[in-house]
């Protein structure tokens, strides 16, 4: 039944019904309240039989979480931001030893300078780590992906993360159908691990690879997130059989058929990007909207299809590769390789700067008069650019350029409340 929750909230007691064995965390905004709400449903003993760990560091938890899947208990965490940057050996070792771990990331910028609100460069950063990487749009569907979550992990013995954006869904109130325990207890099987530490058959795990086999086990885990694409698909599909609703998959599409421009995004700001798409179609402009639901294995034959009939695309991301460019564009050029298609990237919404639609509306204007740029920031105040940039070609020791920026915005001071 559908109830007012936070997103949090939603989260954990969806978890909780997929039955977790261990739960590890440390917390860390804005993923706080996932793991607090857990160790409460624990601590009640409405969580059963599971044991909640607190531990002294974020490295610690996915290593507490590693040492209990390897023993063969279904092991759940949940981080974000330098939190995950923190713990990220051990994200690599969970990859390469094809353990089945979900791992909630509540997506948050990486600092310095330090900033607790959102975007996604903390899921970004451990791209390549070998992990599945999943992202909701909405509450509703980051608590339905943690069901799909552990289906897929345990099916393919490979570890996967559920992004949601901090903040803006973690800390949101909507209503939300906690999925009932019967209906996730018949979704998804009692754990039954590919390769577990048992005394009466001792096996090593985390053995030394030296060349003589490093590129067959590395191109193994290339071919089991290949096998991910699939298992995604067909996931998805048996759950919105199971539950009368569609969540996750590789991509979703809206209003994008006919559309001659396409905005393709990740996470909540889809949702923005939609309502801006229904203004400008009543306005008789063909614009529609591709969302990435999986990022990691990156869907690149469905992205393909979805956007072969369109004219131009306009990547909208919130993360920077500095010096690049965009991540999500350049993975989605690669895939649209030759095809007679424009590439825009719009930088967006770093640091948790909002994405509005009226600057998505002027966004899409100049896109439509052929008037956008390969790169673009978003609202960048060049004024503030341009000041900094001055500053440092005329003064050697001009100081600090976050300090010097939030100075010249007229902030005293950067506060946390």
């Amino acid at each position: 039944m559908a109830r007012q929750l936070e997103g949090s909230r939603a989260v954990a007691e969806t978890v909780a019904r997929c039955r977790p064995e261990v739960v590890c965390a440390y917390p860390i905004s804005p993923q706080t309240h996932i793991i607090e709400r857990l160790s409460t449903l624990v601590g009640a003993g409405q969580l059963a039989p599971c044991e909640f760990l607190n531990v002294e560091s974020e490295f610690a938890a996915m290593s507490v979480c590693i040492g209990a899947s390897a023993a063969g208990a279904r092991s759940y965490t949940a981080t974000s931001s330098q939190g995950l940057l923190f713990m990220i050996e051990a994200v690599y070792n969970a990859s390469g030893l094809g353990l089945p771990i979900v791992m909630t990331v509540a997506n948050r910028a990486i600092g310095a300078p330090i900033n607790i609100w959102n975007d996604h460069s903390d899921a970004m950063a451990v791209r390549d780590a070998g992990w599945v990487q999943l992202f909701a749009e909405t509450n509703q569907e980051a608590a339905d992906l943690h069901v799909q979550a552990f289906r897929l992990a345990e099916q393919l013995s490979l570890p996967v993360m559920v992004n949601m954006d901090g903040f803006v869904l973690t800390h949101a109130f909507e209503e939300v159908d906690v999925p009932a325990q019967e209906a996730v207890d018949s979704f998804l099987p009692r754990y039954e691990p590919r390769q577990v530490l048992d005394p009466a058959a001792p096996v090593s795990i985390g053995a030394m690879v030296g060349p003589e086999a490093f590129s067959e086990v590395r191109y193994l885990a290339h071919v089991k997130q290949l096998q991910a694409l699939d298992a995604i698909e067909e996931i998805a599909s048996e759950f919105a059989s199971a539950f009368g609703r569609r969540s996750g998959g590789l991509v979703s599409s809206y209003r994008s058929e006919d559309a001659r421009t396409v905005v393709v995004a990740l996470g909540s700001v889809l949702g923005t990007i939609k309502d801006t798409v229904d203004e400008l179609r009543a306005s008789g402009q063909r614009v529609g909207v591709v969302g990435i639901g999986a990022f990691r294995p990156f869907p690149a034959a469905a992205v393909r299809h979805a956007l072969e009939r369109a004219e131009r695309v306009v990547v909208v991301e919130k993360a920077l590769a500095p010096g690049a460019g965009g991540i999500l564009a350049h993975d989605l050029s690669t895939a649209l390789s030759g095809l007679p298609l424009d590439v825009h990237c719009v930088i967006a919404g770093l640091g948790g700067r909002a994405i509005t639609k009226a600057s998505l509306l002027e966004l899409l204007g100049d896109a439509d008069a052929g008037q956008l740029e390969s790169l673009r920031f978003l609202d960048l105040d060049r004024s503030l650019v341009q000041g900094e940039l001055a500053r440092m070609a005329a003064v050697r020791r001009s100081g600090p350029t976050a300090e010097n920026v939030l100075r010249d915005a007229g902030v005293v001071a950067a506060r946390l409340s």
